[in-house]
């Protein structure tokens, strides 16, 4: 049952704003997760600003570092466990959202025929667009109802690391509009009476007439397939560093893994947007055959595919340790690196996209020698000053033996750095 707070009824349509907790709703995973969000930023600031450590610990600057982390992290699971309760109860809701979506472009495309049909009246093909229209709805709203707990219909477009692929997105809309297409044309041809309106049907489907729009099918697919194949083997050969997200976004379609808009990912689905809507009113002015997309259009779309692909084999990268120094605060000497010292690792690559979270920044790992030493999470107001990308300081735990020892760096996402080696004195 709901657990509402006083003042929050904002009447009979409002059963789940305001102070809503329950867990198996959208509105109350949503206020938990704000909840607990909005809790562990205001404890990061009141940390960082040096305010409620425990007498016991504020002597020491490492004892105190150290409950600061270790406070930080507890607080950071449990956001990211309300975080994952929020995210499996929207992908359970997203299904009806989808099955509203489908017969909300249904009723879209029987009013605009409707419309349409004041002066040419209505036609068979109007009536074919139309039970085609209906066929796929069906179709996806079976679908929706068989993976409701999955996403729906959506489901095939969420890739491993639980965000929403857009090459999938792009060779799913394809082949949805190239099948309602075929379908459209089977349904006029079983109507068909006249064997020289099924002649001009059949002659319809030959390759004449949709090689353009055929072969960027053809493409679309295989890039779908091919982009998987190269994010699987990058991510065996530890090439490429991937954290599963918290629940799809839309936003998926058009930024990277950390949120920031990404230009292959943008321009793929934009170009092909406009090739789809092309070829939609060119089926629309010739249902009687394939949509005959351009070679010029289609060239832009394979264009379009290629650089996409591209930015698959580009991006990402091993981490890799440039150097390890001694951490030495204002006022200190200089020396080597003891046991108990702080050492800064200066290099590239240590917080994969997607894990500038808080608990995700906490699983960094350094290893020395045989010793791994968990990063602490260091906060200053807005954000964290350690880890970062470009450098990690962590102690020097005593079970580090005195000589030579090679530094490690185990990122969220489980990569590990080359070898770095450091000497450590007694």
């Amino acid at each position: 049952m709901a657990v509402r707070e006083a003042g929050t009824d904002t009447g009979a349509g409002g059963a789940h704003e305001g102070g809503c907790a329950c867990g198996d709703c959208p509105y109350g995973a949503r206020e938990g997760h704000r909840r607990a969000v909005a809790a562990f930023l205001r404890r990061r600031d009141e940390l960082a600003a040096g305010r409620g450590l425990p007498a016991a610990v504020a002597h020491s600057a490492s004892a105190s570092r150290q409950w600061v982390s270790e406070e930080l992290t507890q607080r950071a699971e449990n956001v990211a466990e309300q975080s994952r309760a929020e995210g499996a109860v929207r992908l359970a809701g997203l299904w009806l959202r989808t099955v509203y979506a489908v017969w909300g472009a249904v009723t879209a495309l029987l009013l605009a025929e409707a419309l349409t049909a004041t002066g040419a009246g209505w036609t068979g093909a109007r009536t074919a667009a139309l039970l085609a229209a209906l066929a796929v709805a069906v179709a996806l709203t079976a679908a929706c109802l068989l993976h409701r707990a999955h996403g729906g219909a959506l489901a095939p477009l969420i890739g491993e690391d639980n965000r929403i692929s857009t090459s999938r997105t792009v060779a799913a809309c394809w082949v949805l509009f190239l099948g309602y297409a075929v379908l459209l044309l089977s349904l006029r041809l079983a109507a068909a009476s006249d064997p020289a309106e099924r002649d001009a049907l059949v002659n319809g489907l030959a390759l004449a007439h949709g090689a353009g729009a055929v072969t960027v099918l053809a493409v679309v697919c295989a890039v779908a397939v091919l982009v998987r194949r190269v994010v699987a083997s990058r991510l065996h050969a530890q090439r490429l560093q991937k954290v599963p997200a918290h629940r799809p976004r839309a936003a998926d379609l058009l930024t990277d893994d950390s949120g920031r808009g990404a230009f292959t990912d943008i321009q793929y689905l934009a170009i092909t947007a406009v090739a789809l809507l092309f070829a939609a009113v060119r089926l629309a002015r010739r249902p009687d055959r394939l949509p005959d997309l351009p070679w010029g259009l289609g060239v832009i779309v394979l264009i379009s595919a290629a650089t996409y692909l591209a930015g698959k084999y580009a991006e990402g990268g091993r981490p890799v340790i440039h150097s390890v120094v001694r951490a030495r605060e204002p006022g200190d000497l200089d020396g080597p690196v003891r046991t108990g010292d702080d050492i800064e690792i200066r290099g590239s690559g240590f917080v994969p996209p997607g894990a500038q979270s808080a608990d995700r920044l906490s699983r960094t790992v350094v290893r020395i020698g045989a010793v791994d030493v968990h990063v602490p999470l260091i906060p200053v107001t807005g954000g964290f000053r350690n880890p970062t990308d470009t450098t990690l300081t962590v102690p020097v735990p005593a079970d580090v033996e005195p000589g030579a020892v090679d530094v490690q760096v185990v990122t969220a996402a489980g990569v590990v750095t080359n070898r770095y080696p450091l000497q450590v004195t007694e």
